[in-house]
């Protein structure tokens, strides 16, 4: 979908009997805060149908209405699919339908932008609301606002708000409430007028009609387009609203220099900022795999462990294949998908944290140039880096970009970064084929790795992602706050609930599947349930597609086996591997034992003697193809279920292109 494509048809996101009103504003005015304030944990996150573009909507009690968090935007000219989906919500189109109230966000630090905006929503003809945000920032520079001024030259209620202590809430649900009721004879802002038709259709003066034939780059003075009139109107009505508000007064002697601005004298220095960004980095990345582990292990066990052993009691008069299907099977997808959510809560509360602080946008700042040529901005960084020590994780850090353009390249990238659950595979081959080299050979993977993100980005920039332009890149430094732990807190349970109600019951129903192929002998003489993995319908399917990996040099079921389980969790191939070899599986990878002789020979048979070469090209694979079944699950629920489909595809043709490609030239070295 292009910039400039409007949503793909579908239906509306699904809303309650209640009156319906939308969140509008610019980025890092406080409009999600305000969203999380007002709505608590009664909210859920969706994507707009047919875009990756995601919105939240919940219930404001205090208001009795819908409330719809639309995606930030500076102005309706849609030049994004999340501006395009904000435009057609305040057209009455797409995802959101009908919408009875907007309520306005105005930042009291950049008025004329907010202003601009608030015109263009008006111009639509919905009765507004304005949320006056960011007063005390403003008060600290010097810059005062009164809204009772504002609420006169408008012509519509104006209310000062402070999301993150939630002054100013309640008198916005009760301005809200008023307008909600007065419905069709709602004031409307006083000034805009009605858009002027443009192409057919009833859209704001910049909304996304203007922006499929932007004007003529020699358009001059003389020029009678429409919109060009249209644009030069409202600015003259922000004018007149910011003289009818801000009387002229003397210019202070010199600009009031804040904390904020002297601290970013300093950080915003390359010298400064990269070190200082690259420790932020780490510590994330310790979080999410240090620190994650021990709390992922004590989920899974509590669930495998404990419960596990209660169900196995419990069905201990039933059938061998029932307790089975039902511990072995559907709980264990239930155990994978309970221990993620740990991970998944500390990803969510350290990007909130950082976001919240305000140092996410100057982390941005600074790594911008790096992620400029794959047309990411520096948000691009924090996800990426997270990826190489888990790829689910950094899915859910992908909401801090600011398109879903950027967010869905991001997160057709993250797989090919080696998370560290492919790290046991790496030791185990490394210390059995390369005893002396073992170090060189797993760091060879990760800079593989690097080299892979950034080759398939620029190919998806020449390709998929042509839209992504390069341009000056522009963000507003919010200053530095302390985070609101509770709006923090709640944000978060959201997200991991949605995680574990939607991607957990595609965990769980393809974990039941695999336990079936792998309890349904493929051969007779075998009980269900109790049955060799060669003889079972999985080890036939491995057995079957072993041929396509010839080139690669290990066309043997063993290793196929335990690719396909790869599919579920890197963790097991190891395991998958010393199961279908009958051997114990090696507490170290790094000392395989049993397991590294059944292997070489296993190898060294397949490969026609060049053993090496066919482990590394294993190697390759595992980096290439898909990290595991929680990475597609999280990418379906955050991008759809096609283009996770085409991502899946994408990967097995790179891997083994690449595992063969491998193979073919280390067996002639």
């Amino acid at each position: 979908m292009s910039c400039h494509e409007p949503a793909a048809a579908g239906p509306a996101v699904a809303l309650t009997g209640r009156a319906t009103v939308a969140l509008v504003g610019a980025p890092n005015v406080g409009k999600s805060t305000l969203f999380n304030a007002a709505t608590g944990a009664r909210q859920h996150v969706v994507n707009a149908p047919g875009t990756t573009v995601e919105l939240a909507t919940g219930v404001w009690r205090a208001a009795d209405v819908e409330l719809v968090d639309l995606p930030g935007a500076y102005s309706l000219l849609a030049r994004t699919p999340d501006e395009q989906v904000t435009a057609d919500a305040v057209a009455g189109r797409g995802a959101v339908g009908g919408v009875d109230v907007v309520v306005a966000m105005v930042d009291a630090t950049a008025v004329a932008r907010s202003l601009y905006l608030v015109g263009q929503v008006a111009r639509a003809g919905t009765p507004v609301v304005v949320a006056l945000t960011m007063r005390d920032v403003a008060a600290g520079r010097g810059l005062a606002l009164d809204a009772a001024a504002l609420a006169a030259a408008l012509g519509v209620p104006v209310v000062g708000v402070d999301p993150r202590t939630g002054h100013g809430i309640a008198e916005l649900a009760t301005a809200v409430r008023g307008a909600v009721a007065a419905g069709a004879h709602a004031a409307r802002v006083r000034g805009p007028g009605p858009a002027m038709p443009t192409g057919g259709t009833s859209e704001g003066a910049l909304g996304p009609a203007a922006a499929e034939k932007p004007p003529a780059a020699a358009a001059g003075p003389g020029d009678d387009d429409p919109r060009l009139a249209e644009a030069e109107a409202l600015f003259g009505w922000v004018q007149q609203v910011l003289a009818a508000v801000e009387p002229a007064a003397p210019a202070p002697a010199r600009v009031r220099r804040t904390w904020s601005d002297r601290v970013d004298s300093v950080l915003l220095r390359p010298a400064v900022g990269i070190p200082v960004l690259l420790a932020v980095m780490w510590v994330v990345f310790q979080l999410v795999t240090v620190a994650a582990a021990p709390l992922m292990n004590a989920v899974s066990g509590a669930v495998n462990g404990w419960f596990g052993g209660l169900l196995r009691g419990w069905l201990s008069g039933a059938p061998a294949w029932v307790g089975g299907f039902v511990v072995d099977g559907v709980l264990s997808g239930v155990a994978t998908v309970l221990s993620f959510a740990p991970l998944i809560a500390i990803m969510f509360v350290a990007v909130a944290l950082l976001e919240d602080s305000g140092y996410l946008a100057r982390a941005a700042f600074v790594a911008d140039r790096a992620m400029r040529r794959l047309g990411l901005d520096g948000r691009a960084v924090l996800p990426l880096v997270v990826g190489f020590g888990c790829n689910v994780p950094a899915l859910a850090a992908t909401r801090t970009l600011p398109h879903s353009r950027q967010r869905l390249l991001t997160g057709l990238l993250i797989p090919l970064t080696s998370c560290t659950a492919r790290l046991t595979v790496y030791l185990m081959l490394a210390a059995v084929f390369f005893p002396h080299d073992a170090g060189t050979a797993v760091f060879a993977m990760y800079v593989l790795s690097a080299l892979l993100v950034v080759g398939v980005g620029l190919l998806l920039r020449r390709t998929a992602f042509r839209d992504l332009r390069r341009e000056p890149f522009v963000v507003a430094l919010p200053a530095y706050q302390r985070p609101r732990l509770r709006a923090i807190g709640t944000s978060a349970w959201v997200r991991v609930w949605s995680f574990v109600h939607k991607a957990g019951s595609i965990i769980v129903a393809t974990l039941a599947v695999v336990w079936v192929l792998m309890a349904v002998p493929a051969t007779t003489g075998h009980a269900l349930a109790d049955v060799p993995v060669q003889d079972s319908v999985y080890g036939r399917v491995a057995d079957g597609i072993a041929p396509v990996f010839a080139p690669a040099g290990y066309a043997d079921w063993h290793a196929t086996s335990a690719l396909m389980t790869g599919f579920v969790a890197k963790e097991v191939v190891v395991g998958s591997m010393a199961q279908s070899f009958a051997v114990t599986e090696p507490a170290d990878p790094s000392h395989p034992g049993d397991l590294g002789a059944q292997l070489r020979a296993t190898f060294d048979r397949t490969s026609g003697g060049a053993p090496g070469a066919a482990a590394f090209a294993f190697m390759v694979f595992v980096l290439a193809y898909t990290p595991c079944l929680a990475t597609m699950a999280e990418q379906a629920r955050l991008f759809g279920r096609r283009w996770t489909a085409a991502a899946v595809g994408a990967q097995l043709v790179l891997a083994w292109l690449l595992s063969a490609a491998a193979f073919q030239i280390g067996r002639l070295l």
